[in-house]
């Protein structure tokens, strides 16, 4: 048994609630990278955007990481300001605001169709699908870019992702230098707030692609 085990007999249970908050924060940046990658995937197809996919790197730290896909989700919001820009110059303001409802009728359809071909290069059912999703969620692409920031500036910030697999001792040396109560009590309330926040914004973030795709496959399917 560690000595200070012995006079911090609360910091065993406190190392393995560390260990279990660092796996949920590799799961959460696995589905994460996965999602964008998928987000990415349907932009290039129905919009002609072009993104270099990312990867998860198990051996960089959490804040390279971090950097990684902060970076991917910054380029898709630089576009999504351009498009929606552009669209708000030609669109009539009840119109923009139907838009970003989505309450358009057949009629406003048909003139955001157009527009959308104006400044998009594509017009098709799928790209306008694309482009309502992109310009109606922009706070959930903001959220998740904010939960990676605050990983990117904590304690585990410099540590390599890949040390969650190799043991607690391992995770607590890499992350504190020092196993001491007051430093592990200190690690685990500076994950549970950033996983406080960081949880509920990938499971919308990681819905939301979902439901975009979805609908863009039934709107490709309506066509056949």
């Amino acid at each position: 048994m560690n000595w200070s085990d012995v006079f911090y007999p609360g910091n065993p249970e406190r190392r393995e609630k560390l260990i279990r908050r660092n796996q949920e924060l590799l799961n959460l940046m696995e589905n994460n990278f996965r999602a964008t990658n998928q987000l990415t995937e349907t932009l290039k197809k129905h919009l002609g955007w072009s993104f270099s996919p990312i990867t998860l790197n198990e051996k960089a730290t959490v804040k390279e990481n971090c950097d990684v896909i902060i970076e991917c989700i910054h380029e898709i919001q630089a576009e999504v300001e351009k498009i929606d820009m552009q669209l708000k110059e030609k669109l009539e303001p009840t119109l923009y605001e139907k838009l970003r409802n989505e309450n358009l009728s057949v009629n406003d359809y048909q003139i955001f169709r157009n527009a959308v071909y104006d400044v998009c290069g594509v017009g098709g059912s799928a790209s306008i699908v694309a482009v309502t999703w992109l310009i109606k969620n922009g706070t959930i692409l903001t959220n998740i870019t904010s939960g990676f920031a605050k990983f990117a500036t904590g304690l585990a910030a410099g540590v390599a992702l890949g040390v969650v697999f190799m043991g607690i001792d391992m995770i607590v040396g890499a992350i504190l230098g020092s196993i001491e109560r007051n430093e592990l009590e200190k690690a685990l309330k500076e994950y549970d707030e950033a996983l406080k926040e960081f949880k509920p914004a990938s499971v919308k973030y990681q819905d939301s692609i979902t439901e975009v795709r979805k609908r863009i496959e039934m709107s490709e399917q309506n066509i056949r």
